[in-house]
């Protein structure tokens, strides 16, 4: 049985080589685009479970292939390939929709436990938003810890929702605000540090010590519904 496939869109022969055999080695099934337009034809297509996708790409670059997917409604995770340092790169793509990122020179275990996490995240998260000892009842707009109520503002459960419906995914501040406050109010990035802290505090055992709303440094959040993390942040 297939572990799930993989798009790997790479333009540098030596690296899709060695991903595409490591991957089918670990069970995946998977495809390889060696330019930015065979990856964006793959990606809405529905060829894959997850893209690896690099930035610089001949023809059409990775920023557009993120774009394009998702305005056409593929919701799949999409994991950037990016150089180390390009932080602004980084920020960029996850705006334009891309779940998380790892840099250039990666280890292959942990990319191959990050590409594992999100698919069997992906199969989880159809069965409902429980992580931990809490439990968030969409219809009742609550939250519920061994099965008592929490005492949340709408706007933290919100956010919570939010966080919850993207595990594992890096978010940036930015998308963070469009998605929970909208773009019709002024609000600043601290306002999202101010929630977190508040939401962290009813729903952490140690909120100085987060193991779900977990930081990721210059960018934003990440939620990890097992409390475990595969990134430093």
């Amino acid at each position: 049985m297939s572990a799930g496939r993989v798009l790997i869109v790479e333009d540098e022969p030596a690296l899709a080589r060695g991903l595409s055999d490591t991957l089918r080695a670990r069970g995946f099934e998977v495809v390889v685009a060696s330019d930015g337009q065979a990856g964006l034809d793959a990606a809405l297509e529905g060829a894959a479970d997850l893209i690896l996708l690099d930035v610089m790409l001949p023809k059409v670059n990775g920023y557009e292939i993120c774009r394009a997917a998702r305005a056409r409604g593929i919701n799949i995770p999409i994991l950037m390939l990016t150089a180390k340092g390009q932080e602004q790169d980084v920020i960029l793509g996850l705006n334009l929709g891309a779940d998380d990122y790892i840099t250039k020179p990666f280890r292959i275990g942990e990319l191959v436990a990050r590409i594992r996490a999100f698919l069997r995240r992906r199969v989880a998260g159809r069965g409902g938003l429980r992580f931990g000892a809490l439990q968030i009842d969409l219809e009742g707009r609550k939250v519920l810890r061994d099965g008592a109520a929490l005492d949340l503002t709408a706007k933290e459960f919100r956010l919570l929702v939010y966080f919850a419906s993207r595990p594992g995914c890096a978010l940036s501040r930015d998308v963070i605000l469009d998605a929970v406050w909208g773009s019709s109010v002024f609000v600043t990035p601290r306002s999202i540090d101010r929630c977190v802290a508040t939401l962290r505090a009813k729903i952490e055992p140690d909120p100085h010590h987060p193991i779900y709303i977990q930081t990721i440094r210059e960018i934003g959040y990440r939620f990890e519904p097992d409390g475990t993390s595969l990134v430093g942040s």
